[in-house]
């Protein structure tokens, strides 16, 4: 069969994969979905910026992220005995219907009055906490609908799309929120994974369903963190990921806050941030092949350096088209880093021990980010969030070169006098 002449355009690695009928009609559902996750990038801190209590927004807002990323990690470890054995179609199903409940019930309580604070970031709460295995029901559903030939890509697609969403979804959210409330566009947000849940039913019937491994299965867990006990080096880029997500996490609160407080403008300027950042991150991640036949392990440690320099000018005042210009840049450093972390480990860990492994890598980085979020509310109460935003970036330059020397001093011990180190080798 050949593929549709709307996909002609398309290189022709991924050509291939719309003659496959069942991924072509999962995949719109998809992007619409990671639509309203783009939407969402703005709208939920920006209505958590609205209700906050007097005084009290960083904090506020910290908590209101915090809780729709950070119950994700306690569901993947806590429902994994129930819910590891289930097909693959019913795990992203049930995460969309749970989203789909908890992010629907924060327009019917703004609008009828009641959307109180602490119900706000519980109704968050409750929609995130089936998100890890959604996100492993849909990566297995993808591996049930494709041979294994053409995995690689259809993941690499499904990737794309979810940055992509970066680009459109806030600044769209952005443009409505000067409108609408943004509980609406939460709303919105609800009933996109209405479409991806109906759709990923509709298709369960044409794909034979098969058990699902555990995201973040405990067993799997333990044995991966015996296997990285061995390797040093991926203990290093572990280490150094999680602490790079850690000082991100701020990022998310003080950026609304600094849009709102600092200079005193609308949502769509936070809109704007995030779409240059979402633009930058989609060249960046295509960048990311081009890297490979360079050593992983110097280039991560730029791109670490790198975001923490791009954050730096917010705290030295500089005006607001510099910044936009940093966040933009930003995301072009930021984008490849994810995929050289996994090359890594790829590349360094045995076939019969990589499940394991990015089992403990998963356990461990679910935690990352969200501690970051709920740090940044203190941060910024403490700070305000121009100097927050600063901090962020320094402490990420400060963690680049702590981590430099590290790799540079096992480098030194590790390799003979007089040898060539093996990264450095040619072919």
């Amino acid at each position: 069969m050949k593929p549709p002449r709307t996909t002609r355009l398309l290189p022709r690695t991924y050509q291939s994969l719309f003659t496959y009928r069942e991924l072509r009609r999962l995949l719109p559902a998809l992007a619409v979905s990671d639509l309203g996750d783009g939407m969402s990038v703005v709208a939920v801190a920006w209505l958590a910026v609205q209700t906050a209590p007097p005084g009290r927004s960083g904090l506020y807002v910290g908590a209101a992220l915090a809780a729709y990323a950070l119950p994700g990690a306690v569901g993947a470890l806590v429902f994994g005995r129930w819910l590891r054995r289930l097909p693959a179609r019913r795990l992203l199903g049930m995460d969309c219907w749970l989203r789909a409940l908890c992010l629907g019930g924060v327009p019917l309580a703004w609008a009828t009055g009641v959307l109180h604070p602490i119900l706000y970031v519980v109704l968050l709460a409750g929609s995130s906490v089936l998100h890890a295995w959604g996100s492993a029901g849909k990566y297995s559903f993808i591996a049930q609908i494709l041979p294994p030939e053409r995995r690689l890509p259809a993941n690499a697609l499904v990737s794309s799309s979810a940055s992509a969403s970066i680009i459109v979804g806030p600044a769209l959210a952005g443009f409505l929120a000067t409108a609408v409330s943004p509980a609406w566009i939460i709303g919105v947000n609800a009933l996109s994974f209405v479409v991806l849940a109906v759709q990923a039913g509709r298709l369960g019937d044409e794909v034979k369903a098969a058990p699902t491994s555990a995201p973040v299965d405990t067993a799997r867990s333990a044995s991966g963190l015996r296997v990285l006990r061995g390797q040093p080096e991926l203990l290093g880029i572990l280490a150094l990921t999680w602490f790079f997500n850690f000082l991100y996490g701020p990022v998310e609160v003080a950026l609304p806050l600094h849009v709102t407080e600092d200079l005193n403008t609308e949502s769509s300027v936070l809109g704007l941030y995030w779409t240059l950042f979402g633009v930058g991150a989609v060249l960046g991640s295509l960048t990311a092949g081009s890297l490979r036949k360079l050593s992983v392990w110097p280039v991560t440690l730029v791109v670490v350096a790198g975001w923490g320099l791009t954050l730096v000018p917010f705290g030295l005042g500089a005006p607001t088209t510099a910044t936009l210009v940093c966040f933009a840049l930003g995301g072009v450093i930021y984008g490849p880093f994810t995929a050289l972390s996994f090359t890594l480990f790829q590349d360094r860990t045995p076939a019969a021990g990589l499940t394991t492994v990015l089992a403990a890598r998963g356990a461990a980085l679910l935690t990352a980010a969200p501690l970051g979020t709920a740090l940044g509310g203190p941060l910024v109460a403490t700070l305000g969030p121009r100097r927050t935003l600063a901090v962020s970036g320094t402490a990420t330059l400060v963690l680049a070169f702590a981590a430099a020397a590290v790799w540079a001093r096992a480098r030194y011990v590790t390799t003979p006098a007089g040898a060539i180190p093996e990264e450095g080798r040619s072919g």
